[in-house]
């Protein structure tokens, strides 16, 4: 079997200031790192991991780097909009939000949902973030 399809996934994420990304994923979403090294901050959420690291360079954020599947979208945005967070208003064609919302038509077959919601919005960093709730 391929090592690839047995290994694990994890999301790596530039940060021009570590410090200052830190306290956004800390205060603004309310994640701490589990781990640490030099020039890197390690966090998990449900069972997967993702790092920030420092980097003289910096993302483009036209696209969405990393995601989160929620069960409530609304609540999650409820939530960050208190801590500050502007969320994305996106009109391309095939996706258009309203209020930050997209509706999203299909879905993976083998995960049995017909749809999803999702918002975006950026950390510190300027890296494009997602937050996604499946629709039955």
């Amino acid at each position: 079997m391929n090592q690839l399809a047995r290994g694990t996934v994890a999301t790596r994420l530039p940060a021009r200031d570590l410090e200052r990304a830190r306290r956004f994923y800390s205060e603004v979403l309310g994640l701490d790192p589990v781990d640490e090294r030099p020039g890197g901050l390690l966090y998990r959420c449900g069972g997967t991991e993702f790092a920030l690291f420092s980097s003289t360079g910096a993302s483009s954020g036209a696209f969405t780097q990393m995601g989160w599947v929620v069960e409530d979208l609304d609540e999650v945005m409820a939530e960050l909009r208190e801590r500050g967070v502007v969320f994305e208003e996106v009109d391309v064609p095939g996706l258009r939000t309203k209020d930050g919302i997209a509706e999203v038509e299909g879905y993976y077959p083998s995960k049995g949902f017909r749809g999803e919601r999702g918002a975006w919005f950026r950390d510190s960093e300027g890296n494009l973030l997602g937050i996604g709730q499946p629709i039955s």
